[in-house]
């Protein structure tokens, strides 16, 4: 799992891989935490899909981007599975869970 922060780091993210997730969370918010917990140990068990994550505390700018371009709405936390250059699927807070994670993967 890899840390991504700036808007030039992530574009370079959507043009070298067709498929991956990235997180959203705060570093500190409890649900957040518990969130992004859930994302790591998903990450752990997953040799499929690569995963990144941004803190948005970090990455605020980053986080902006992401929701405008995409026309999803910030959340924190958040995952975003992105497939060809969008996002096919997302989830916020209490969603974000390993099973989830598992599910919306073999929905694409």
């Amino acid at each position: 799992m890899e840390k991504i922060d700036t808007v030039e780091k992530f574009e370079e993210l959507v043009k070298s891989k067709s498929v991956f997730w990235l997180a959203k969370h705060s570093l500190t918010c409890p649900i957040s935490a518990n969130a992004f917990d859930e994302y790591k140990e998903y990450a752990e068990g997953n040799t499929e899909i690569d995963t990144y994550y941004l803190a948005v505390q970090d990455a605020r700018a980053l986080s902006n981007y992401i929701a405008e371009k995409y026309q999803v709405k910030h959340e924190s936390p958040q995952a975003l599975l992105f497939a060809n250059n969008k996002i096919v699927w997302h989830a916020s807070h209490g969603k974000i869970t390993v099973a989830s994670l598992e599910n919306a993967v073999k929905e694409i």
